[in-house]
């Protein structure tokens, strides 16, 4: 059964496959935002109900919409527009471990078993031979609990979604799911991307640590940088004012009826994608990320030591960041997200300095790729 990808763990090699083509010329860093906003058109033309965008170049913001944010009412999009942001959660739990790295409470290449034992076994799975590093860059061979058939026919089609739309499940419940499967390969000999490792991180934090992995996000990085826009919501299934509804087909074909998914219970996401946040948030994450502003340079050296993400020949996997090659030539750090009718993206060049971050609220359409390569490439 093969369920969308982008429904909660869209790796950022699915944001990569869009980026393949043909080598343009490289236009100066914000000398316009056309091509940026042709693309974000596109998208609707192509099918997604509304998109938002927000970049940042230097000390200049610019932000453009398109399409609706409501397809009853036909209320625009905003720029403001709180979304779900699935696996771009990775990013800020992976710096949390990298933090507490830096303060010598533990390290990158200590097993999962000595923080979390017993919790990997069974079925040829070992957390004594795997490695925090190779959860955060999905080398552990950990089965990805999202690709599991029944967490797919519960959460993902039609008749599952409206009957379990909010369910609770905790991240043991999840790693549970994971460990009734062989890994996909010996630890460190692969590449594939699995949710479940990121499930896994967040229960390190908290073991390390004494706090949620949720706390200890807030603390360390939404409070300090001022993220307004940005939530973990736990079980929570609404998402806050201001914000657009999400839609989904519910199935495995991109034809068929239109569903609101808006309400959900997004513990089925935990460490690995539940957050909440807003195009210029995730600019300003990005931005402190990548201009050192959170992480030692030793850490941020080790989040951008990156392995090859599986076959993409434009997609490099750090921890919890990929470095992403443009047709133009141009090196991003970025990834993508998705989780139930929300299919978003951040991207920024080495220094932070240029980013860019978009929403589409719908998870069954739209070139993602054609956005990045509009802003940093141009025509």
């Amino acid at each position: 059964m093969a369920v969308r990808a982008v429904v909660i763990g869209a790796t950022a090699v699915a944001l990569s496959a869009a980026l393949a083509g043909p080598a343009m010329a490289a236009e100066p860093a914000g000398k316009d935002h056309t091509a940026t906003r042709e693309a974000l058109r596109a998208a609707v033309q192509d099918g997604v109900p509304g998109v938002t965008a927000t970049v940042k170049d230097g000390g200049a913001t610019w932000s453009a919409t398109a399409g609706v944010g409501n397809l009853r009412t036909g209320k625009p999009r905003s720029a403001d527009d709180r979304y779900r942001i699935g696996s771009i959660t990775k990013a800020f739990v992976s710096t949390v471990l990298l933090q507490l790295e830096a303060e010598g409470r533990l390290s990158l290449d200590d097993t999962v078993e000595k923080w979390l034992p017993g919790v990997v076994q069974g079925n040829g799975n070992d957390g004594a031979r795997i490695t925090v590093r190779q959860l955060l860059n999905h080398t552990s061979g950990i089965y990805n609990y999202t690709e599991d058939d029944d967490f797919g026919r519960t959460y993902f089609l039609k008749d599952g979604f409206f009957q379990h739309r909010y369910d609770t499940k905790t991240p043991a419940d999840l790693v549970a799911i994971a460990m009734s499967h062989k890994p996909d390969f010996a630890p460190g000999t692969s590449w594939h991307y699995s949710n479940t490792n990121y499930v896994l991180a967040g229960m390190v934090v908290q073991k390390v640590t004494g706090h949620s992995y949720a706390t200890e996000i807030r603390d360390r990085i939404i409070n300090p940088l001022h993220l307004r826009a940005t939530s973990l919501p736990g079980t929570k299934v609404t998402v806050p004012s201001p914000s657009s509804h999400a839609y989904s087909k519910l199935a495995e074909e991109t034809t068929g009826p239109t569903y609101d998914v808006t309400k959900l219970n997004p513990s089925i996401a935990s460490s690995a994608g539940e957050m909440i946040s807003s195009s210029a948030d995730l600019d300003r994450f990005y931005g402190a990320l990548l201009g050192g502003k959170l992480l030692p340079a030793k850490q941020l050296k080790e989040m951008q030591t990156t392995v090859p993400a599986g076959d993409s020949p434009t997609t490099r996997y750090g921890l919890g960041i990929s470095d992403i090659k443009l047709p133009c030539g141009v090196h991003l750090w970025g990834h993508d997200g998705g989780i139930h009718g929300s299919s978003s993206v951040v991207v920024a060049t080495a220094d932070g300095r240029h980013s860019l971050a978009f929403n589409f609220n719908g998870d069954w359409s739209g070139d993602a790729g054609a956005v990045v390569v509009g802003e940093f490439c141009g025509e």
